[in-house]
Protein backbone atom coordinates (compact mmCIF):
# COMPACT_ATOMS: atom_id res chain seq x y z
CA UNK A 1 0.00 0.00 0.00
CA UNK A 2 2.90 2.36 0.66
CA UNK A 3 3.90 2.46 -3.01
CA UNK A 4 0.35 2.74 -4.37
CA UNK A 5 -0.74 5.95 -6.08
CA UNK A 6 -4.36 4.76 -6.39
CA UNK A 7 -6.39 2.17 -4.54
CA UNK A 8 -9.75 0.89 -5.76
CA UNK A 9 -11.81 -0.97 -3.17
CA UNK A 10 -14.95 -2.96 -3.94
CA UNK A 11 -17.54 -2.26 -1.26
CA UNK A 12 -20.74 -4.09 -2.15
CA UNK A 13 -21.94 -2.63 -5.45
CA UNK A 14 -19.85 0.52 -4.95
CA UNK A 15 -16.27 1.09 -6.02
CA UNK A 16 -14.31 3.38 -3.72
CA UNK A 17 -11.28 5.21 -5.09
CA UNK A 18 -8.49 6.46 -2.86
CA UNK A 19 -5.27 8.32 -3.46
CA UNK A 20 -3.29 7.30 -0.38
CA UNK A 21 -1.91 9.94 1.94
CA UNK A 22 -0.67 9.68 5.47
CA UNK A 23 -3.85 11.36 6.70
CA UNK A 24 -6.17 8.78 5.09
CA UNK A 25 -4.25 5.64 6.07
CA UNK A 26 -6.59 4.60 8.90
CA UNK A 27 -9.69 4.97 6.72
CA UNK A 28 -8.13 2.91 3.92
CA UNK A 29 -6.93 0.22 6.34
CA UNK A 30 -10.43 -0.10 7.78
CA UNK A 31 -11.78 -0.76 4.26
CA UNK A 32 -9.12 -3.24 3.07
CA UNK A 33 -8.91 -5.48 6.14
CA UNK A 34 -11.58 -8.15 6.54
CA UNK A 35 -13.27 -9.46 9.70
CA UNK A 36 -10.41 -11.87 10.37
CA UNK A 37 -7.82 -9.09 10.26
CA UNK A 38 -6.38 -10.21 6.93
CA UNK A 39 -6.22 -8.30 3.67
CA UNK A 40 -9.45 -8.74 1.72
CA UNK A 41 -9.34 -10.94 -1.36
CA UNK A 42 -8.81 -10.74 -4.19
CA UNK A 43 -6.06 -8.15 -4.18
CA UNK A 44 -4.36 -7.27 -7.46
CA UNK A 45 -1.55 -4.83 -8.12
CA UNK A 46 -1.12 -3.32 -11.58
CA UNK A 47 1.82 -0.94 -11.56
CA UNK A 48 1.17 1.49 -8.72
CA UNK A 49 -2.57 0.78 -8.55
CA UNK A 50 -4.19 -1.68 -6.12
CA UNK A 51 -7.56 -3.37 -6.68
CA UNK A 52 -9.02 -4.85 -3.51
CA UNK A 53 -12.18 -6.89 -2.96
CA UNK A 54 -14.55 -8.30 -5.55
CA UNK A 55 -16.93 -6.38 -7.76
CA UNK A 56 -17.66 -7.46 -11.35
CA UNK A 57 -17.62 -3.89 -12.67
CA UNK A 58 -14.24 -3.22 -11.07
CA UNK A 59 -12.56 -6.20 -12.75
CA UNK A 60 -14.17 -5.64 -16.16
CA UNK A 61 -12.14 -2.42 -16.44
CA UNK A 62 -8.89 -3.85 -15.05
CA UNK A 63 -6.00 -3.21 -17.46
CA UNK A 64 -4.45 -6.30 -19.03
CA UNK A 65 -1.30 -7.64 -17.43
CA UNK A 66 1.81 -7.65 -19.62
CA UNK A 67 4.70 -9.28 -17.70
Amino acid sequence: MAAATRIYIASGKKILEYRPTAAGKEEIMAKIVGRTGNLRAPTIRRGTTLYIGYNTDLYQHLPAHNP
